[in-house]
């Protein structure tokens, strides 16, 4: 790629953002978004953000489907999930042309399917044994760490903001998942003043931590692979999602038709909001700068804690509330960070907020 230092890292920059918006949408780059898309942007500045609301809504049912379907083991539904990502990306492949499994990028397609499919298997794990808001933080916070797999990996830079967001987004992932060893065998719960044992989340937290590191890994890979089309990527990663999700349904006796009425309904539901979510954010993120779409997908965990009191009846303590605003707070800097830097030198907001571009 031909140009300064600085069109370089801002073009990375760029990239890094549209993978991170979500686990299961890989995005052309920038110079490959169509026209017609861009007038409809100015026809309603706004669009790209709706639409990557609206996907944050979807994601975030898909989450309460999981969590409320305690009928159907979480590795089954993974494998409905996974229908939602194929099923859009093998027409795309299909008419673009693409080679689905190309030279050169077979093993890292594979290892970036497996890492993305076993991060989404336990978050779902963590969905179901955790309370929904507080496993959906945990699961969010995945941007932020991206930078620390970047710098062993990759060997790009980690700079004191990203180590400011990582330290912050620790702290608030230890509030909400409140291992024993710093808090004590019991917490006192507030929504329904009972007392919770020290062993009733902690599978569920390590679930939602672990889905958090393989994710940040899942990203690094997709920046490895960010030559390849989006279509080739979801291919491969449904395909090899479907069939390790049925292989470990099959392997621990899990793998079965859901009952009939509305247990059915309920996984329609899920493949279908999948699919929603994923051509809503593609579309968000070919009509709307990275930064701005990777704020509004922080919408996710705002719907998280109101399905949470609304279906499930749980009220968020003191301790979640606090963990939230922490990791909240550090994905919305991280993403206005990048867009930041994404613009143009002569910017008077990139000169006002010069700390944040450098």
């Amino acid at each position: 790629m031909r140009g300064t230092g600085s069109e370089r890292l801002r073009m990375s920059e760029h990239l890094e953002l549209q993978h991170l918006v979500d686990g299961d949408v890989e995005c052309e780059p920038s110079n490959h978004r169509k026209k017609p898309l861009a007038s409809k942007c100015c026809s309603c500045p706004y669009l790209g953000l709706i639409l990557a609301t609206l996907s944050s809504l979807f994601f975030s049912l898909c989450s309460v489907i999981v969590k409320g379907l305690v009928e159907v083991n979480p590795m089954e539904l993974a494998a409905f999930r996974f229908v939602g990502v194929l099923l859009p990306a093998i027409p795309i492949v299909i008419y673009k042309g693409e080679d689905p499994f190309p030279k050169g990028r077979r093993l890292m397609l594979i290892l970036r399917s497996f890492v993305g499919t076993t991060g989404l298997m336990l978050s779902f794990y963590a969905f179901r044994h955790m309370p929904l808001a507080d496993a959906s933080v945990v699961v969010f916070s995945v941007p932020v760490f991206v930078a620390i797999f970047a710098r062993i990996f990759l060997k790009e830079p980690c700079g004191l903001f990203n180590v400011i967001t990582v330290c912050l987004t620790l702290i608030g992932v230890i509030l909400i998942t409140r291992p024993p060893l710093i808090f004590g065998h019991t917490i006192e719960s507030l929504s329904d003043s009972h007392v919770r044992t020290e062993h009733a989340d902690l599978w569920g937290a390590v679930a939602a931590f672990s889905a958090t590191l393989f994710g940040a890994n899942a990203y690094v890979l997709l920046r490895a692979l960010k030559g390849l089309h989006f279509s080739v990527i979801m291919t491969n990663f449904g395909s090899f999602a479907l069939i390790q999700t049925v292989a470990v349904s099959w392997a621990i006796g899990a793998l079965c038709l859901p009952r009939c009425g509305t247990d059915r309904l309920l996984v329609v539901a899920l493949a279908l909001f999948s699919f929603g979510g994923q051509i809503l954010l593609t579309l968000a993120l070919q009509m709307e700068q990275a930064g701005p779409v990777a704020i509004a997908r922080s919408a996710d965990i705002v719907f998280a804690f109101f399905w949470q009191v609304l279906f499930f009846n749980e009220i968020p303590n003191r301790y979640s509330v606090g963990g939230a605003v922490l990791v909240t707070s550090s994905v919305l800097l991280t993403g206005l960070r990048k867009w930041v830097v994404s613009l143009p030198e002569t910017s008077g907001i990139k000169k006002s907020f010069g700390i944040l571009a450098t």
